[in-house]
């Protein structure tokens, strides 16, 4: 049986191309940044980084400093491909016993685990997880790029400075969020008018601006101080302080043991290209899985009804696989998506997150950091791969690829969207990969959605064979990809093309995605 939403309209979107690099985000003002950085000489990792902690002062529900995330860097220095682990930890000092379940309750997040008592996972100070980002862009900026790290910070300090701007998107996700946002001091006072309800409109007859509490001063003085005094020097300190203050188990020594560490990628043969993605408590993993299953059954020169029927039933083995055996047992191991590709050869693929949307809720009040809810990741049943536990990797959802051919960087490409990444990201390695279509082609076409779940969402622009096709005994909900509710994932993919030159397309569905050129 197959629901139908009704639809009556359909965007489009062009590619953007050029000669000296590309940036494709999930925000056409973070976008522009980057390709500044590029058009005044720096790489693509340089680029990123500044895109990286420009991003959560123009969308910051989404990343930022007090999050974490993988990426995935070809250096043309090196000719390799190598990961930027940045990922969350819980705290040393995290007491399992501290999220009892609550019995027959499904939790309100976008996993389905059982519940837990107050959302202690979900929501506030108890959900916050060790971040990352800040040692990841450190890193990642010391082994590939130029730019000196005060120069990379320069234009997230300047945005900062100005303000968020809100328009009716910003609106939009600041109303989707006010309930809780509305429980901590801070979050209220930057986000809400009134403490009640998300603002709109303009000021004065200008664009509508949010200064986002101390995230300026932050910044400012992050870029003098350096990336350890995130970790062990002023701005450690009022971390600790103030999470300490609203009952996180998150100490000092969590901060100051934090390292981001660059590992080897999974790297796996598809379609006569070379894939290379996140492996570990990544979804890389999950991605693989389901790519080496369904290639075999792939055929002609477009995709057809048996195309998505392999990858939906390659989704759904690999999503069992991972559920019952991925986590961290010891060993090694709301977001947001981006790209990088610059003249040189370098190609970036950088997924970032707080996780929910404005993750924990908490903006800490000394930095104006909006911290992650990454306990959220984990699986609240004790016993399992990827339970709660101390110092523990939560398992995550993100898989960033770069993808080569003949040995060369060819696409780079990601995506936001929790469990839905995986089957967007696989979708579109295949459109561009197996079948041979161009960026814009890839973006345009309908995805499915296969998350973890038995039922299919099918892109409502199919035509009715082909949901059909995929209805079989599960059923299929055709769906269209919509601004809200949100029913697919957000990708956005650079590639080098076949003249030399660069492109670079996002998310056709949402307002402000968008690739900008060098």
């Amino acid at each position: 049986m197959i629901e139908n939403f009704s639809r009556t309209t359909r965007i489009t979107k062009s590619a953007v191309r050029s000669r000296r690099g590309v940036v494709a985000a999930q925000n056409q003002l973070a976008a522009d940044i980057g390709a500044r950085v590029l058009a005044e000489g720096g790489n693509a990792i340089d680029a990123a980084v500044a895109v990286g902690f420009a991003i959560p002062t123009v969308e910051p529900w989404m990343s930022g400093m007090g999050g974490g995330g993988y990426m995935v860097v070809h250096s043309a220095k090196t000719r390799k491909v190598s990961v930027v682990d940045f990922g969350l930890i819980a705290a040393a000092k995290l007491d399992p016993k501290d999220y009892p379940l609550v019995p027959g309750a499904v939790g309100g997040d976008i996993f389905g685990w059982p519940a837990v008592l107050e959302d202690r996972n979900l929501k506030g100070y108890p959900s916050i997880a060790v971040p990352g980002h800040v040692a990841g862009m450190a890193l990642a900026l010391e082994t590939f790029g130029t730019w000196s790290w005060k120069r990379a910070l320069a234009p997230a300090i300047a945005q900062a400075e100005r303000g968020m701007l809100v328009d009716w998107f910003a609106s939009l996700k600041i109303a989707n969020g006010a309930p809780d946002l509305a429980r901590f001091d801070t979050s209220r006072a930057t986000y809400l008018v009134n403490g009640h309800y998300a603002p709109f409109g303009l000021d004065n007859g200008d664009p509508l601006r949010l200064k986002l509490g101390r995230l300026a001063d932050t910044l400012r003085r992050l870029a003098d101080a350096g990336a350890r005094d995130f970790y062990e020097g002023d701005i450690a300190r009022s971390l600790a302080s103030d999470l300490a203050a609203g009952g996180s188990k998150i100490s000092a020594d969590d901060l100051k043991r934090y390292k981001a560490r660059i590992v080897d990628p999974l790297a796996f043969d598809f379609a006569g290209a070379r894939v290379n993605t996140v492996a570990g408590l990544s979804a890389g993993p999950t991605m693989h899985r389901t790519l080496d299953a369904a290639a075999p059954k792939f055929k002609g020169s477009a995709p057809d009804a048996a195309t998505f029927v392999a990858l939906a039933d390659a989704l759904r083995a690999a999503y069992r696989e991972r559920f019952e055996t991925m986590g961290d047992t010891g060993g090694d191991s709301c977001t947001t998506h981006f790209n990088v590709v610059d003249a040189e050869g370098n190609m970036v693929a950088l997924t970032q997150t707080l996780l929910s949307l404005f993750g924990s809720k908490v903006m800490l009040p000394g930095t104006g950091i909006m911290m992650n809810n990454g306990i959220m990741w984990f699986d609240t049943r004790p016993g399992r791969p990827n339970s709660i536990g101390a110092g523990k990797r939560p398992l995550s959802n993100m898989c960033p690829a770069v993808v080569l051919k003949d040995g060369k960087p060819w696409f780079a490409v990601g995506a936001s969207g929790g469990r839905r990444i995986v089957p967007a990201v696989s979708q579109l390695v295949t459109f561009l990969a197996r079948y041979g279509m161009s960026l814009e082609q890839a973006f345009h076409h309908p995805r499915i959605d296969v998350s973890g779940v038995e039922r299919i969402v099918a892109d409502d622009a199919f035509p009715a064979t082909m949901l059909e096709a995929l209805g079989g005994s599960a059923g299929t909900v055709a769906a269209p990809r919509t601004i809200y509710p949100v029913m697919y994932a957000c990708p956005s993919a650079v590639m080098r093309d076949a003249d030399g030159g660069m492109s670079g397309m996002a998310e056709v569905s949402l307002p402000w995605t968008a690739a900008s050129g060098a």
